[in-house]
């Protein structure tokens, strides 16, 4: 065991050994966490309203998830899949429970990427096709299948070739309705894409894709990673516009912050699969059912779903308010506990000298956007904080 006496020597040895894959700010060692707040080594306090990139929904260490992981620690950790195990069964019960009523399969993983790999594995089998048709803007994860569907080229071409995609802009119907033909196996799309912007859908081109997809026979495939379980103000953003999706991937909030992906999907889906078609060692393993079980118990006792759009509604009318005087911002925009400050320069200052100067940690979204994934727990006090604070460092 390494004897570590300074933020320094932890962060020289997460270099040595777990760097030149991640962007970092600084030399910041987070040692702990409660609600809406992380704490470092050395004591300082932050207000995350990342919630650790998207997925501490209900904000960090809440008590009902860390006491059903720990109960179920001592129970059973891992069990093969070829066996049945009661804490998985009544996770499956409780997710299928707030899933729309057309999407009554599950399939079990352990992240965004992996179900993002998965569908597009059930979409090829469902329907005998290979071509898949994603957006500009799009983000669905960093395996190569995941990738392939991601638009941004810097994360992309160090990586080619890809699987072939054909990438179309985002809210523009024709340009979609051209790329859907007969060879097309899926379409992907997030209903509000996160990491390209917090850009958001409108009701005309996503039920227009639905459409299209219908037509030709090709699958809709919405990406709920990052705007399910509440983030968006519904349980899963295509609800906004009432969509029937026959396939959703999820993770981020479907464990509560503990490591967890999933799909579900249709009758149609299910048809196609056989034994054997798709699987995961660690996917549904009891410790991650355990954390989702007590992550649904939260949302629902707790009324986080709709408190999400409450907040978001307060968060959003506060930056109006405190922001709306600065040249610098050239739009807040957002849906639920998912907003963005687009600015007219780069945001890479200005998410440094947040946590820095006044210890609160928010993310990029592109080059210029500020955004802001809080926990769904956040109080408004809480979100006065953090707008004080970035009023702070954004110039009059």
């Amino acid at each position: 065991m390494l004897d570590l006496v300074s933020p320094f020597a932890y962060a020289a040895v997460e270099e040595q050994w777990l760097g030149g894959t991640t962007a970092r700010r600084g030399d910041t060692v987070m040692a702990r966490g409660e609600g809406c707040w992380l704490w470092d080594v050395e004591g300082k306090r932050y207000l995350d309203l990342t919630a650790a990139q998207g997925v501490a929904m209900l904000g960090h260490c809440h008590p009902v998830l860390s006491a059903a992981i720990a109960e179920q620690a001592h129970q059973l950790i891992a069990c093969p899949n070829f066996v049945y195990n009661d804490t998985r069964a009544r996770f499956a019960a409780a997710l299928g429970a707030v899933l729309p009523a057309h999407l009554n399969h599950i399939f079990l993983a352990n992240s965004g990427a992996e179900a993002i790999d998965g569908a597009i594995k059930l979409a090829r089998l469902a329907t005998k096709r290979t071509g898949l048709v994603s957006t500009m803007r799009s983000f669905h994860g960093r395996t190569i299948g995941a990738l392939s569907l991601t638009w941004e080229p810097k994360y992309r071409e160090p990586f080619q070739p890809m699987l072939d995609v054909t990438h179309v802009t985002y809210n523009n119907l024709a340009k979609l309705d051209a790329a859907v033909n007969e060879t097309t196996a899926a379409v992907f799309v997030e209903t509000v894409q996160g990491e390209g912007g917090v850009n958001l859908g409108n009701a005309a081109f996503l039920q227009g894709v639905q459409r299209i997809c219908r037509a030709r026979g090709a699958l809709l495939i919405i990406d709920e990673i990052q705007t399910g379980f509440g983030r968006t103000g519904k349980w899963f953003g295509h609800q906004h516009f009432d969509l029937q999706p026959d396939i959703i991937c999820m993770a981020k909030g479907l464990g509560g912050g503990f490591p967890m992906g999933g799909l579900a999907y249709t009758d149609q889906v299910q048809a196609s699969l056989y034994a054997g078609a798709h699987g995961s060692t660690f996917g549904g393993n009891p410790l991650a059912c355990a954390a989702g079980l007590a992550a649904l118990q939260v949302y629902q006792d707790e009324h986080l779903i709709e408190r999400s759009a409450q907040m978001g509604e307060f968060l959003r009318q506060q930056l109006g308010e405190a922001l709306h005087d600065r040249t610098i911002v050239r739009e807040v925009r957002g849906v639920g506990l998912m907003v963005a400050i687009e600015l007219r320069e780069k945001v890479g200052p200005y998410l440094k000298a947040l946590m820095e100067d006044k210890g609160v940690l928010a993310l990029p979204a592109g080059a210029n956007v500020l955004r802001l994934l809080p926990p769904l727990i956040i109080s408004e006090a809480e979100i006065e904080i953090g707008v004080r604070a970035i009023a702070d460092v954004l110039p009059a």
